[in-house]
């Protein structure tokens, strides 16, 4: 009976004998979907979290690299303006590039003819609202990359309960696929929160760089209109 059942297998093709493991492969949504409606509800909040997280990042990113853009020339062209007596000018250049530095130095040619004090504290009060405005939400994403492994840690728990109270129920006899669901949780949930943590935590500290780079823009710029106005006619 052997022979025969052999004599009908096609060349190449492998026999599985009785007691052989198979191979199971698991993709990821079948994954999320083993881990029960409690696992699926955490999985769908650190998903929206991690959408949220994208979302600032790159329209902060944007943001932030269009308030970098300076021209080299325009602190010369001000220094011009100023030194010929032109304040109009200047203010007129200042609200015609429109950026982070540009409101600042608008802010003290506003100022001209006040003591120098009182200008540099304008400058100061104006780059304190110009660096709020391009720190908008980042903060939110500092608050993602710290709950969004707490929250997967919460499924964790959320898991090993379910787990122990199927294995409680079981009475007595340990099968593997009763506390699978529970696993899946506990797993599942526990990855997703570190991937969302570790993309808000990358994405927060790059946006930081940038705007950290942008304030220094801001202050060299600020410092070089006030030695100018500081300089003898």
């Amino acid at each position: 009976m052997l022979n025969t059942i052999l004599q009908n297998v096609p060349d190449g093709a492998e026999v599985l004998t009785e007691g052989e493991p198979v191979e199971k492969t698991l993709s990821i949504i079948e994954l999320i979907s083993s881990g029960g409606f409690a696992g699926q509800i955490i999985i769908a909040i650190l998903f929206l979290l991690l959408v949220a997280a994208i979302y600032i990042y790159f329209e902060r990113l944007f943001a932030i690299k269009a308030a970098s853009q300076v021209d080299a020339n325009f602190m010369n062209q001000i220094k011009d303006h100023v030194s010929n007596g032109k304040i109009e000018s200047a203010q007129a250049l200042c609200t015609q590039v429109n950026s982070p530095v540009s409101r600042l130095i608008g802010k003290g040619i506003s100022r001209i003819g006040k003591p120098l004090a009182d200008i540099n504290t304008a400058i100061e009060n104006a780059g304190r609202l110009e660096i709020y405005g391009l720190e908008k939400n980042v903060s939110v994403l500092a608050t993602i990359s710290g709950a969004a492994p707490m929250i997967g840690f919460l499924g964790t728990v959320v898991g090993m309960i379910l787990a122990i109270f199927e294995l409680a129920n079981a009475g007595g006899s340990i099968q593997m696929d009763v506390l699978a669901s529970g696993l899946y949780t506990a797993m599942t949930t526990t990855v997703a929160g570190l991937i969302v943590g570790i993309v808000a935590y990358i994405t927060y500290n790059h946006l930081v760089v940038k705007t950290d780079k942008v304030v220094y823009q801001m202050e060299a710029n600020s410092l070089e209109f006030l030695d100018h106005l500081n300089e003898p006619s």
